[in-house]
């Protein structure tokens, strides 16, 4: 018996992170099936479709193409022929016009993108009425009224960033030193500017956040209202995403603000522990996330490649195929460094609680 109950408390501990690996898993399985799909459509012989990395533990081909699950879960490929090197054969990557290879390259964030939308949708079915950006009332002793905000305002920008939803309103908010922001709001129709307007400020996680003090307008739940808010979410996701990398390289936030596949995968774990229905909305930032950065214009990521190949298409001549992959290589090097440093970072902080 006390084998038992100790097997079931290390199951207990370890099932939340298992589901969280396998989540990780599907969204890098999405974006290298985004790869493959296209390849397919486009006519690229796609040599091997891997879930995983290291180790084969199971494998079979159909047709052209092996399939295979690897021992590691930290990743997956999509190998076509040609992609990295010259090939005769004419189904080969590198043989293929600009124009195919820019979808094929594309068509992996494309995927986690569609796929964010779709769980953005998932997570407001239950809501039954939308937020707006628009000020509906003040809280007891709010700041910001004695700074021009009003009742009836509509919120577009903060600090001339475009607000879409509460939720980038909310990131808006975040990690202002002197408590004062600019807005702009839409009232009767114009365009009204407001300059430093004062909130309450309070830190937490060593990030200050201003208090917002006051509430937004209700929005009447119909199918078009939630096309719209699913749309409008998916988009505040992606300016929150670009958004904080503007921030990070700019040095408002440090490493510590971080989270490589470690951390990632403990926030899910500890989210899975308390409710898995939550875990839809971390999902859904996360493959979005995936998305965005994988066309960051950098080696070793499906931009580096766009970048290649938009640069091919502009002058009608590609880049020597050896130099190209130089970039890549060293961009991957630099690439799994970092990894490496966030991961130490992410297992330390774990560790130390």
């Amino acid at each position: 018996m006390i084998i038992i109950s100790a097997f079931l408390n290390v199951l207990n501990n370890i099932w939340p992170y298992a589901i969280a690996i396998l989540l990780f898993l599907v969204l890098i399985v999405i974006h290298e099936f985004g790869h493959f799909i296209a390849a397919k459509l486009l006519g690229v012989r796609v040599n091997e479709f891997a879930l995983g990395m290291g180790p084969k533990l199971l494998k079979w081909g159909k047709g052209e193409t092996q399939y295979s699950i690897n021992l590691l879960p930290i990743g997956g490929y999509c190998a076509m022929e040609g992609e990295d090197e010259s090939s005769g054969d004419a189904r080969a990557f590198c043989n293929k016009k600009p124009w195919r290879r820019f979808l094929i390259v594309v068509m992996g964030a494309v995927f986690n993108l569609i796929l964010g939308l779709i769980l953005v949708g998932i997570t407001l079915i239950p809501q039954e009425r939308f937020t707006t950006t628009t000020v509906d009332s003040f809280r007891e002793n709010a700041v910001s009224v004695q700074y021009g905000l009003q009742e009836g305002d509509k919120i577009t920008h903060v600090d001339g960033r475009k607000i879409f939803t509460t939720y980038d309103l909310s990131y808006a908010f975040s990690n202002v030193d002197d408590g004062m922001i600019d807005i702009t709001v839409k009232r009767n129709g114009k365009k009204v500017e407001l300059k430093d307007v004062k909130f309450a400020n309070e830190e937490f996680d060593g990030i200050s956040y201003l208090t917002v003090d006051f509430y937004v307008v209700g929005r009447e739940k119909t199918f078009t209202s939630f096309i719209s808010q699913t749309f409008d979410t998916a988009i505040s996701n992606c300016a929150v995403v670009y958004r904080s990398l503007i921030d990070l390289i700019a040095g408002r936030y440090g490493i510590s603000a971080m989270s490589g596949p470690v951390g990632v995968t403990a926030a899910i774990g500890s989210v899975a522990k308390q409710s898995l229905i939550d875990i839809i909305p971390i999902m859904a930032l996360i493959t979005i996330n995936l998305g965005l950065f994988n066309l960051l214009p950098l080696p070793a990521l499906d931009g580096g490649r766009l970048v290649f190949i938009l640069f091919e298409m502009i002058f009608r001549k590609p880049v020597p195929q050896k130099y190209e992959a130089i970039v890549h290589a060293v961009g991957m090097i630099l690439l799994l460094a970092l990894m490496a440093v966030i991961s130490f970072k992410d297992i330390w902080m774990l560790i130390t609680g």
